[in-house]
């Protein structure tokens, strides 16, 4: 294996588009049906069949189904960590990405052959958050890594296709595998997906001969790396002062040890404890270092440390998104739930009662509604950077980054006011058609498209050189902290206390929960805002060959 940057640009190549970027996107769109294909028929199937031999009641079923999906999410978006290691460390992205789509495949095969068993139904689903998990920082980091000076210009409109070809696999999988799982039952409809995850690696692999590989540093260990700098500054003294940054990382420490003490707590458990613990060492650990970064200065190049404090900016960015995540990421447990219970509008002329299922198919019918968000993000993405964007611009509006990140954390919190009406509405006695859904899912949508899409672009730019994978895979770590305040916030309403707490409100805990998380919503957007205001941008992106 070449470990050099390969495939250096030649005159005639540079500024334009890189021609390897077209098996990149190819494998993202195959990758994308096979991961939502799995994912949006399984708060339905796992209700519906897999937990049947748990409990006979249906809200306990609903309650176990979304607390094994959330789990799941949080495992898939936690081992970008490890794939993000590896390859920066020691594999580089392209052998990374090949070796964990193989893992991913045989979940994709146990998803498939154990639909009666709960051992082999999980081991598949913990295969797929490994592989999917471990590739989720590289494809899209790989892909920018592709692009330098001469033709950065052109990695917005390939960011922007790469998030356009995920909802287009989304899109068609969110259609297609509720009507396959009901018509076919769960071998074919996890079947499927498989089959498209081992295309997705096979389209991967035909580059092979023509990506720009940026080497690990696996023979070349960088002594003014992230971590031995913020060592560095933790470890460092300084006559006549204290050392606050230590205690606070100390306190940390302590901190997550207690986290993970609470394994014991039938109510949180290890996935919950770890992940707190997770949180607690990033958040305390980043600030402490944050006190004494500039103790690492003479120890370490200026450049180096200046990285650091970049690393750690964007951390804190980065923090205040998690809650979006909780919002969007319930659109494939809470939402679906929320619209089996809704009827199937099929007397109305605008319906497209010969795609979603209608009468007997509600089941399916609420799991389909999930299709909405990829069309609309297909959508607004062409509609947001050929119109409105530069018709913001032209009236001294500058669409920045930040600030569509910030609008779209508000823009999803909106979108929960709306789903906790109709809930409110449900929850009167009221029938309600499954069609008043859409209004929600826009929102999200159009939320998602501003935090999301724009959030690959960010983070990929804002990333020091050798730090783009780990930075990455941090990215969509905070889509594990989202999950995390949806499982902790599901473990409350399981205590007394707080079930009386609602009931005093005098409303459902379904329409509690959705108003809660708006105001969550609400509080990380004001928060965002505030910060975003004396955010410094950078820019990473390699130097022309």
């Amino acid at each position: 294996m070449s470990q050099a940057a390969t495939a250096p640009a030649t005159a005639d190549s540079q500024g334009r588009m890189p021609r390897q970027i077209g098996f990149i996107i190819g494998n993202e769109a195959a990758e994308r049906f096979s991961f939502y294909g799995m994912r949006n028929i399984l708060t339905s199937f796992l209700v519906g069949t897999l937990l049947l031999a748990s409990t006979s009641d249906l809200a306990e079923r609903e309650h176990l189904a979304k607390e094994v999906f959330h789990s799941f999410m949080i495992g898939t978006y936690f081992f970008p960590l490890l794939g993000g290691w590896l390859a920066d460390r020691y594999f580089g992205k392209y052998n990374t990405v090949i070796w964990f789509s193989l893992i991913y495949c045989a979940g994709h095969a146990c998803l498939a052959m154990f639909e009666h068993s709960q051992a082999g139904f999980y081991t598949g689903l913990f295969l797929i958050a490994f592989g999917a998990g471990g590739i989720k920082p590289l494809v899209v980091s790989f892909c920018g890594d592709q692009f330098d000076q001469s033709n950065k210009h052109k990695a917005k409109l390939v960011f922007d296709a790469f998030y356009w070809t995920i909802n287009f696999g989304s899109l068609f999988a969110s259609l297609l595998m509720p009507i396959f799982l009901r018509e076919y039952g769960p071998s074919i409809a996890f079947g499927i997906p498989g089959a498209l995850m081992f295309l997705a690696t096979f389209i991967f692999w035909l580059g092979r001969n023509r990506y720009v590989r940026v080497p690990p540093t696996r023979d070349a260990p960088d002594p003014d790396s992230f971590f031995n700098v913020a060592r560095t500054a933790l470890s460092a003294r300084v006559a006549g002062q204290g050392n606050p940054g230590a205690i606070v990382a100390g306190l940390g420490v302590v901190l997550a040890v207690g986290a993970l003490s609470l394994t014991a707590v039938p109510a949180m458990g290890f996935v919950k404890s770890a992940c707190l613990a997770l949180g607690l060492l990033i958040g305390f650990g980043g600030y402490g270092v944050s006190l004494q970064l500039d103790r690492a200065r003479g120890k370490h190049p200026d450049a180096a440390v200046d990285g650091v404090r970049a690393v750690l900016r964007i951390l804190i960015v980065f923090a205040f998104v998690t809650p979006f995540w909780s919002l969007f990421d319930q659109k494939a447990s809470t939402w679906v739930l929320q619209g089996q219970k809704m009827f199937v509008p099929t007397d109305l002329w605008w319906w497209p009662s010969w795609l979603i299922s209608g009468e007997g198919g509600a089941r399916a019918a609420a799991s389909q509604m999930q299709a909405i968000n990829p069309l609309l993000v297909m959508l607004l993405i062409p509609f947001n950077n050929l119109l409105l964007y530069p018709a913001l611009r032209r009236i001294g509006l500058h669409p920045t980054p930040l600030r569509r990140m910030g609008f779209g954390i508000a823009i999803s919190g909106l979108s929960w006011i709306v789903a906790a009406v109709l809930q409110l509405y449900m929850d009167a006695g009221h029938p309600m058609s499954l069609a008043w859904q859409v209004l929600p899912y826009v929102l999200l949508t159009l939320g998602e498209v501003l935090v999301s899409a724009t959030a690959l672009e960010f983070a990929y730019s804002q990333a020091p050189h050798a730090m783009k994978g780990v930075i990455m895979a941090l990215w969509y770590l905070t889509s594990t902290f989202g999950n995390l305040w949806v499982m902790l916030t599901n473990a409350a309403v399981r205590n007394e206390a707080v079930t009386t707490h609602i009931a005093a409100t005098g409303l459902s805990e379904n329409a509690f929960l959705m108003f809660f998380f708006a105001g969550f919503a609400f509080v990380a957007a004001a928060a965002f805002a505030l910060y975003a205001r004396s955010y410094p941008m950078q820019d990473h992106y390699r130097q022309a060959a």
